[in-house]
């Protein structure tokens, strides 16, 4: 069962869709599921279904179903958004789970907003600081979905098309913000999570990424690249699930 709701914050609007699992215990988190650049909500269904508790999936401005606002919002103002959201709903405890865009989102709330986050999972993490161009991601992208299943290629397919005419501005905020100046003011703990065939977000980027974290550790889902979790989301939901357990 989900419920979709819209949010509007300092001139944007997400879409959040809310989904309770049928096997939901009381202390369950609340997966809190922030797609990367050029997707939206819809690439979390096979993680949702696997990760068998609460989530809110979003579709940030401009993605998804989620109206283009005025003007492309920087990763900070789109963290504030997702966070004034998170205000908004009842307290519980939130894990935030970003997918490379994501994460960048991610890690932005739990440093600015540390009150609302319980804990962080980063799954290819982006911007890698030695390949901060255009060029250099496109050519990385290029590299992984060489390689990646041809579901992965179509629901990616599908997504970037619905991202509409300004996917080049958003990708230059992508490119304009400096996660590794983030990192260090994040107090939550953090699990960052790679696919092993993941060509955007190399194994030596996610390394320095959990060096910059103070409470931090590396995963790897074998056989998998960039986009793990819509390629066969189970053991990236069996790593995030064990994560989350309180302790």
């Amino acid at each position: 069962m989900s419920d979709i709701a819209y949010f509007s914050h300092g001139g944007a609007t997400l879409v959040a869709e809310t989904s309770v699992s049928r096997a939901t215990r009381a202390e369950s988190p609340v997966f809190v599921l922030i797609h990367g650049i050029g997707m939206g909500r819809s690439v979390f269904a096979d993680l949702i279904e696997h990760l068998d508790a609460p989530t809110i999936a979003v579709d940030l401005p401009g993605y998804g179903e989620a109206p283009e606002p005025p003007r492309i919002l920087t990763v900070e103002r789109t963290a504030d958004l997702v966070a004034a959201y998170l205000r908004s709903l009842d307290p519980a405890r939130f894990v935030l789970v970003g997918h490379s865009m994501g994460a960048q989102v991610a890690g932005e709330v739990a440093a600015r907003h540390p009150d609302l986050v319980d804990r962080v999972v980063l799954i290819g993490p982006t911007v890698n600081a030695r390949e901060r161009t255009a060029m250099g991601q496109l050519l990385r992208m290029g590299q992984d979905l060489a390689v990646e299943s041809p579901r992965v290629i179509v629901v990616g397919a599908r997504e970037y098309l619905r991202a509409g005419p300004h996917l080049r501005g958003k990708f230059q905020a992508m490119l304009a913000h400096r996660p590794e100046q983030t990192y260090a003011h994040i107090r939550a703990r953090v699990l960052v999570l790679r696919g092993e065939n993941d060509y955007v977000s190399s194994r030596d980027w996610c390394r320095i990424v959990v060096a910059s974290l103070r409470h931090a550790r590396l995963a790897e889902v074998p056989g998998h690249g960039h986009e793990t979790m819509i390629r066969d989301a189970a053991p990236a939901a069996t790593l995030i699930r064990e994560f989350a357990q309180p302790g």
